[in-house]
């Protein structure tokens, strides 16, 4: 489904950000990428999304595909990045509407999106009346709007607080399920990916390269709570954290 290989990227008259980075994701997969700041992770991302180029290697993904129509994949970023003069319903419209498709073609659907995501009793919110879970909530329906094939989300819950982020990872995590997408999940939090994901794609302090990839090992289904209380949940977290340590100090002596 989705692929890197031997991937580098430097950016004009930029450093080098990515360096021979090379993994992959099979379909239905979620796999979370973590790393320290600034080690390449929104860059992966956004070559998947075919948002940037490659300076060498291959990259594989439905959004580069020759015969792609634009919706095989949606990108969730970090902010909700929601239109503000537009209600929650015309702001999850917008993918669709730029297809072509009118308000009454596809009522239907987007209300049984946002019946999926919470927000049915929002539908005509201006962005400014919502908090900052809801406007998440709003973005992420309008990711979902286009059923698409892989869904890369860059540290979407990395700015709301911890209650409301524990509520959106278990909510995440029932719509994967469902959906069954492919999912690359940006994160610097360690339980959340460990939480969240099949496989974690550690990336080293920049440039980044893929140090090691860990299987957390948890049983599916699970819910954030049977991730956190697993026996395995523990040892887990130290794989990560020890991965992550050298990183981590090589970015404070730089």
């Amino acid at each position: 489904m989705i692929s890197l290989h031997e991937v580098s990227k430097q950016f004009e008259r930029g450093p080098l950000a990515l360096d021979n980075v090379s993994f992959k994701a099979e379909a239905g997969e979620f796999v979370s990428i973590l790393g320290p700041s600034g080690c390449g992770k929104s860059t992966v991302l956004r070559l998947l999304a075919g948002l940037d180029q490659p300076t060498r290697g291959m990259v594989t993904s439905p959004a580069l595909e020759k015969n792609a129509k634009g919706t095989e994949t949606a990108y969730v970023f970090q902010d909700a990045t929601l239109m503000p003069w537009a209600s929650v319903f015309d702001n999850v419209w917008l993918p669709l509407r730029l297809q072509g498709k009118s308000r009454k073609q596809v009522a239907q659907s987007i209300r049984q999106v946002l019946t999926t995501v919470g927000l049915s009793d929002s539908e005509a919110s201006l962005p400014s009346k919502l908090s900052g879970g809801m406007k998440m909530r709003a973005s992420i329906a309008r990711a979902l709007i286009t059923e698409p094939k892989v869904l890369l989300m860059d540290e979407p819950f990395a700015a709301l607080d911890e209650i409301t982020r524990q509520r959106l990872n278990a909510d995440i995590l029932e719509w994967w399920y469902h959906l069954r997408m492919t999912v690359l999940f940006v994160t610097h939090d360690l339980e959340e990916a460990i939480c969240l994901c099949d496989r974690v794609v550690i990336v080293s302090a920049a440039p980044g390269r893929v140090k090691q990839v860990l299987a957390p090992g948890l049983p599916r289904p699970r819910t954030v709570e049977d991730a956190k209380f697993h026996p395995d949940f523990i040892p887990a977290l130290r794989s990560l954290s020890s991965a992550l340590k050298s990183e981590v100090g090589r970015t404070l002596d730089a």
